[in-house]
Order: structure tokens, then C-alpha cells, then sequence
């Protein structure tokens, strides 16, 4: 057989350039010796996961502490998952969490294009190459024709795939494939698998370790009916002339393993060094099970965005699944950036990280804790410009004002700065009472309607603005003695059975009657900060 003729035939393009112009086009990097070049190449179905943060991070931590480049390609080659924005969605997840990419998509970069679209003609002439070496064939079985194989496969409990005997179309005489072609038949092309599935060899992945890996026996599709390559065959031509030196990428491709080494080989490139790291996981009762995008709101990278957590936040807290050392890192040094930390592949887990919601709060809580009441005003109203009702976009239009409660919410000036907050919905939640002349009731009145009512009622015949926050107390410790209610603490503690309660008791019916909320900050401050118009509006409603 005349394969250089049949390969013509199958792929008849006539601008094709020779393959070997392509590592002059793309030669290897100019970089220092021990610079890896890693990437992010997320297919654009307009979702992007947890699991897409935890592989950005380790490539771009991977890359830029050796010197090296991180790039973002994206894989476009299965048109029927491409969703209209994709891109774009890619793009603002990876500029929110501060993950930059040196070259790529939208990106200048001397390696591109990097959608695989776009550089379809770099493939179909590797794999014009592959068919002209007998590496490659034409294949014309139809889809009722592999249904059948697979059905007969799985009764037979035989392994699954198109290879051997069920490999139909990979010993075809010249006179069968030219009819097909006359015929108009359509037709894929496959990689001529040299493997054997009974055959082992050792590999050593990046982050696993020592794994065996058998070799693989499937013919592979490599050029679907429509001239586009999959996203087998596009990866190892991408990553060889993108000059990618290290892959880290999710523990679900290890079953494809075989099918790239293979590639690599019969391609004539150098594998680069893969790392497979574990998929994150949650508690499912008493059962961890893989975060899931249809189940688990967390598991999508819109939802951190939606409430509004600060992306620092989320990515410290991402080091600490992706390194098992960087807890002890960060008591070491709490100021520094989390980009000082001396990222390791090695020290990547090799079971799957957990992921614990609570820990991820107390550690967006202690970065709130670190900010101004600026920084702070400055992020969520960024967030409620995008995202806040119309309502909570109106509780940042009095800078000054939104900052006071920040202020006070956050503890800016205490001995102890209050964790009260993880994200942007609970702020604004927090600071909701501090808006309009009626609050929202969250929380019960522990004591009687007509105790509750007399408290309000004395405690708003002696309320003056202007009382500093002494003489407001003494006020409070008034009325509570007036009450029936204990104004000493000590003296409560000693015979409580004598009292309704205690002065703590009273300043709780106020501060519910004012915030709708048994706790709060300092009740004297919010009230200074509401003015006495609303104090005196919310009081005299709380009665009604």
C-alpha cells in the first residue's frame, strides 16, 4: 500500500507545512535550567470548579518560583460541550483569585494560538505523518456498528475499547479503504496502537510516586469526522510545542495514561513529567465522597465569588490542601505573602484532600480581621455592585457611614479584633440593621410582652443622645432596678431567685428592640452611630 498516497488522500490539505517546520516555529524556551513551564487548559463549558483553583495554583506556584511560565490553553476541541461566554467565565475566575497567567488565551505569547481550534492544522498534519507511517488508519465503523462491539464486550465481560479483533477497520486492504472513500463513507482516524495490554512498566508521577502503568493496546481516535483532533492527540502536540515541561492535572486522567505516553512516543517527543494529584473530597455523614459540581454549591469557583469571599482567603486556605507543610509555614511567618511559601510537588497529598467549609471560614475571618475599615468598605462594595440586591448596593453609598459600622463590627481599635464575618453575604447581613428606621426581628424577646414594654417604654422617658457612655449605663441600671431587674451583678449572682433577671437581661430587650438581635457589638455605639431619630423610631415600634 502507497501510504503517503493514502495519506494525501485522507488529508488532502495542500497548506500543510512539514512537520518538521514546527519546532522552528515553536522552539524550546530560552529559560534557566530547573524553570518548569506548567499550564491550566480547562475546556470551555462555562464551569469552573474547586478542582480547577487547585490545579491552577500548583501550576502557577510550580512555574513562577522556578523562573519559569504558566500558560492557560484552552481545549475547544468537543464543540458539542462549548457554552457561549466559557471563555470569559475562565478568564474572571482566574483574575478574581489573583492567578495570572504569563501567556495564553486573550494573551499575547510567542507558543499560541492556544485554543486548540485555531491551531487545527498543526494537527492534521501530524497526523498525515502518523497514516504516511503506518501509525495511523482511516476507520469507517459507524456508531450502531461500536454499540455493538461494546455491548459484546461487556457480556463477555471482555476489556471495553477498539483494539485486536474488534478493531474492524485497522487491517483494511487498499481496494476496501478507496471504496469507502469513493463511497463518501465518513470515516474517523485512529492511532495504530503498538502496545500490549498484558505488558507493565514502572512510571514515576510527580506525585504519586512509583506507579505501574500498562501499556496501551486501544486504538484511539485521533482526528474525529470533522478534521478535529481529540483531546488526546491535541494535548501532546500542544504540550510539546508549548514546551511544557511538568502537567499536574486530576487523578481521573490516569486511566489515560497509556494512550498519552504512547502518543508522546509514536509523535517522536519527550514525555513530559506528569502529576496526578487527588480529587478534593467532603464529608457525606460518616463517608468522604468527591466534591461534586451537581450536588455541592462549594464545589463551584461562581460561588466563592457570589458570596463573596476574599480570594486571599480562598487561596490560603487552598495551600493548605495542596502543601501538607504550609500550616507550619504560616505560624512561622504570619505577615508574608502566601506566594513566599516554597511550593513542592512532593509535598502535594496522595490521597484526597478534604475540604472543611469551617476551617475555610475561620480562615477568611482572620483575613477580615487584618484589613482596615476601608479595605474592607473598598471589597464589599465591590461585591454589591455586582452581586448585592438593591438594598444592600444603598448600604455602601455613605462611605463615611458604612465605615463607622465597619468600624465597630470589625472591632477596629479593641484590644481584640472580633471574627464575626467570612464572606460578603454575612457582612451585609451584620450590617443590615444599621439601615432604614425599622429593623427586621431575628431574635426573641426572652422575657414577657409587658416587661418588655415597660423596660422600652422607661428606658426611652430617660434617653438622651447626648449622654456619653457612662451616664447611659447608669440609665440602663436604672431602669433595670426600676424593673425588678438586678442593676449589681453581684448581687444577682448572690440571690438571682430575688430578681427577674439582670442588667445584662435589659440591655438585651434594648438591643433586640433596637437591632432585632440578642447580640451585637456594643449597644451604646450602634445607637450613636443610628442617631437618635431612628434609635427613638425603632424603640417606639418595638412597643406598638
Amino acid at each position: 500500500m502507497d501510504l503517503q498516497k493514502l495519506a494525501e488522500a485522507l488529508i488532502p490539505d495542500t497548506d500543510l507545512l512539514p512537520i518538521e517546520e514546527y519546532d522552528k516555529i515553536y522552539p524550546p524556551r530560552a529559560l534557566e535550567k530547573g524553570a518548569e513551564v506548567t499550564r491550566i487548559a480547562p475546556s470551555p463549558t462555562g464551569f469552573m470548579h474547586l478542582g480547577n483553583l487547585y490545579v491552577a495554583l500548583a501550576n502557577e506556584r510550580i512555574a513562577h518560583q522556578s523562573g519559569g511560565v504558566f500558560y492557560l490553553r484552552i481545549e475547544d476541541t468537543d464543540e458539542k460541550r462549548k457554552v457561549e461566554g466559557a471563555v470569559e467565565v475562565v478568564h474572571k475566575s482566574l483574575k478574581y483569585f489573583g492567578v495570572n497567567f504569563d501567556e495564553g488565551a486573550d494573551k499575547c505569547g510567542e507558543y499560541g494560538p492556544y485554543y486548540q481550534r485555531q491551531r487545527a492544522k498543526i494537527y492534521r498534519a501530524f497526523a498525515k505523518d502518523l497514516i504516511a507511517r503506518n501509525l495511523a488508519y482511516p476507520c469507517f465503523c459507524t456508531e450502531e456498528e461500536l454499540e455493538k462491539t461494546r455491548e459484546y464486550q461487556t457480556e463477555n465481560k471482555l476489556l471495553p475499547g477498539y483494539y485486536g479483533e474488534f478493531a474492524h477497520c485497522r487491517n483494511l486492504s487498499e481496494e476496501e479503504i478507496y471504496e469507502n472513500l469513493r463511497q463518501g463513507k465518513p470515516y474517523v482516524i485512529r492511532l495504530k496502537s503498538q502496545g500490549n495490554a498484558e505488558i507493565k512498566h514502572p512510571f514515576k508521577d510527580a506525585i504519586k510516586g512509583e506507579i505501574t502503568v500498562t501499556e496501551n493496546n486501544q486504538d484511539v481516535v485521533i482526528l474525529k469526522s470533522d478534521g478535529i483532533p481529540t483531546y488526546h492527540f491535541a494535548h501532546a502536540i500542544d504540550d510539546h510545542f508549548m514546551r511544557t515541561t511538568l502537567v499536574i492535572r486530576g487523578e481521573e486522567w490516569l486511566s489515560s495514561l497509556p494512550v498519552h505516553i504512547e502518543l508522546f512516543k509514536v509523535l517522536g517527543f519527550p514525555l513530559p513529567r506528569y502529576g496526578h494529584n487527588c480529587s478534593i473530597q467532603k464529608l457525606d455523614g460518616e463517608n468522604r465522597r468527591k466534591l461534586s459540581k451537581r450536588k455541592d454549591p462549594e464545589a463551584s469557583l461562581n460561588f466563592y465569588r457570589e458570596q463573596g469571599y476574599p480570594p486571599l482567603a480562598v487561596n490560603e486556605y487552598m495551600m493548605t490542601l495542596l502543601n501538607s507543610n504550609f500550616e507550619e509555614w504560616r505560624l512561622k511567618n504570619p505577615a508574608a505573602a502566601y506566594t513566599e511559601f516554597k511550593f513542592s510537588v512532593n509535598k502535594m497529598g496522595k490521597s484526597g484532600a478534604l475540604f472543611d467549609v469551617a476551617k475555610l471560614n475561620d480562615i477568611a475571618k482572620t483575613y477580615f480581621a487584618t484589613q482596615s475599615e476601608k479595605e474592607v468598605y473598598d471589597f464589599l462594595k465591590t461585591w454589591a455592585d455586582e452581586f448585592g440586591d438593591t438594598e444592600e448596593k444603598l448600604y455602601f453609598a455613605d462611605e463615611k457611614y458604612a465605615e463607622k459600622v465597619l468600624a465597630l463590627l470589625m472591632g477596629t481599635g479593641s484590644k481584640k479584633r472580633r471574627k464575626d464575618f467570612a464572606c460578603a453575604v454575612q457582612a451585609v447581613e451584620l450590617m443590615s440593621y444599621f439601615f432604614g428606621e425599622e429593623v427586621a426581628q431575628t431574635d426573641e424577646y426572652r422575657f414577657d410582652k409587658a416587661t418588655v414594654k415597660g423596660i422600652i417604654e422607661a428606658f426611652e422617658k430617660t434617653y438622651d443622645f447626648s449622654d456619653d457612655c457612662s451616664l447611659w449605663f447608669e440609665k440602663v441600671k436604672a431602669v433595670a432596678a426600676e424593673s425588678g431587674f438586678a442593676a449589681d451583678m453581684k448581687a444577682y449572682k448572690a440571690a438571682p431567685e430575688n430578681y427577674k433577671g439582670n442588667v445584662a437581661d435589659v440591655a438585651e430587650i434594648l438591643r433586640v428592640a433596637v437591632t432585632g438581635r440578642a447580640n451585637t457589638p456594643d449597644l451604646y455605639t450602634i445607637m450613636q452611630i443610628l442617631g437618635e431619630k431612628i434609635v427613638r423610631a425603632r424603640l417606639t415600634s418595638a412597643i406598638q
